[in-house]
C-alpha cells in the first residue's frame, strides 16, 4: 500500500523546503509610505519591489520549491509579508494576531487560503493575545521557540503555546536603540542546519543563546552594520543551503566559511524598505 504524501506541516526551520506561500506586491504594497503607521522607511517603487519579488520566486523554483501566490489584495501594504499572520504545524495551520494594528485583518486572510487547501485550524489567538510569526521559530520539531516582543504579548505567547502543546520555550525581547524600535525574534536568530545558526549576538535573549549552546548549534554573528540590512533574516531550503539578502558580504563570508551554500538576492525595496527578509516573504506550507 503506498504511504499517502503529506499536504502540509512545516514544524522545522531548515528541512527541505517543499511548499511555500507568497504574495507579490501590490497596489497597497506601492502606497505603504502614505501609511506612516506602516512605518517604512521611504516612498515605495512598486517595479522594483514587483522585480526584486519575482526574483526571489524564481530563485526558490531553481532550487526545488513549489511556489503558491496569494492572490488576495487588502489595503495593508504588510501582506507581502506572508510570514507573520500564519504558523504551519504537523497538525495543521494556526492563524496568529499580528500586534501591528494595520496587520489585525490578515490572519482571516490566510486562513482562507488554508482553508481552501484542505488545511485544518488547529486553533487561533484570542482576546487580547498577540502574536506575530516572526517571533516565532522551530528550533527542533518538538521544540518551538516564542519571542515576546513589541508585536506579540504575553498572552498570546501563552494561547499559542498551549495550541501546540509539546516543549515551548518562551523568551524576551531586549529593545534595540529605545522602546519604538521593533525587534522580532527571527530579527535576531536565522536557523541555517541543526547545528548551525546566523545570530546578532547583541539582542539575541540569553535563554535562547544558553539553549542553542546546549544542543551543540554554532553561532554565526552578524556584524551591527549588517544588521538593519537584512544580514540576519536568511532563509533555509534545506540544511545548509539558504537564501538571504544581498548587500550583507560579511554575514555571507561567514556564513560560507563555515559550509553554508548562500543565494543572495537584491531585498532593497521589497524587504529593507518595509523592514522585512526573505523569512517574512515567505510562508512554509511543507517542509521535510
Amino acid at each position: 500500500m503506498t504511504t499517502p504524501t503529506r499536504a502540509f506541516g512545516a514544524q522545522s526551520m531548515t528541512a527541505p523546503l517543499r511548499e511555500v506561500l507568497v504574495k507579490r506586491p501590490g497596489p497597497a504594497f506601492g502606497r505603504a509610505f502614505d501609511q506612516p503607521a506602516a512605518g517604512f522607511l521611504r516612498p515605495v517603487d512598486l517595479d522594483a519591489a514587483r522585480r526584486e519579488h519575482d526574483g526571489l520566486v524564481a530563485l526558490l523554483d531553481r532550487l526545488g520549491v513549489r511556489v503558491h501566490h496569494l492572490d488576495a489584495e487588502t489595503e495593508d501594504p504588510d501582506l507581502v509579508y506572508v510570514f507573520d499572520p500564519l504558523l504551519v504545524a504537523d497538525g495543521g495551520a494556526i492563524p496568529l494576531a499580528p500586534g501591528k494594528p494595520n496587520r489585525s485583518g490578515e490572519p482571516t486572510v490566510l486562513e482562507a487560503w488554508t482553508a481552501g487547501r484542505g488545511i485544518p485550524t488547529l486553533g487561533r489567538i484570542s482576546g487580547r493575545g498577540t502574536v506575530e510569526g516572526g517571533d516565532t521559530f522551530w528550533l527542533r520539531p518538538d521544540l518551538l521557540c516564542i519571542g515576546r516582543s513589541l508585536r506579540t504579548n504575553d498572552e498570546g505567547a501563552r494561547q499559542l503555546a498551549g495550541i501546540v502543546g509539546g516543549d515551548v520555550r518562551i523568551f524576551d525581547l531586549p529593545y534595540w536603540r529605545g522602546p519604538a524600535e521593533l525587534v522580532h525574534l527571527l530579527s535576531v536568530v536565522s536557523p541555517l542546519a541543526d547545528d548551525a545558526a546566523v545570530v546578532f549576538l547583541p539582542l539575541l535573549p540569553v535563554g535562547l543563546h544558553e539553549l542553542l549552546a546546549d544542543l551543540g548549534v554554532r553561532l554565526i554573528e552578524v556584524p551591527e552594520e549588517e544588521y538593519p540590512t537584512l544580514g540576519c533574516n536568511v532563509l533555509a531550503v534545506r540544511p545548509g543551503v539558504v537564501v538571504a539578502a544581498e548587500g550583507n558580504p560579511v554575514t555571507r563570508r561567514r556564513m560560507e566559511a563555515a559550509g553554508i551554500e548562500v543565494h543572495a538576492v537584491p531585498l532593497r525595496e521589497v524587504g529593507e524598505n518595509g523592514s522585512g527578509g526573505v523569512t517574512c516573504l515567505t510562508r512554509p506550507v511543507l517542509r521535510g
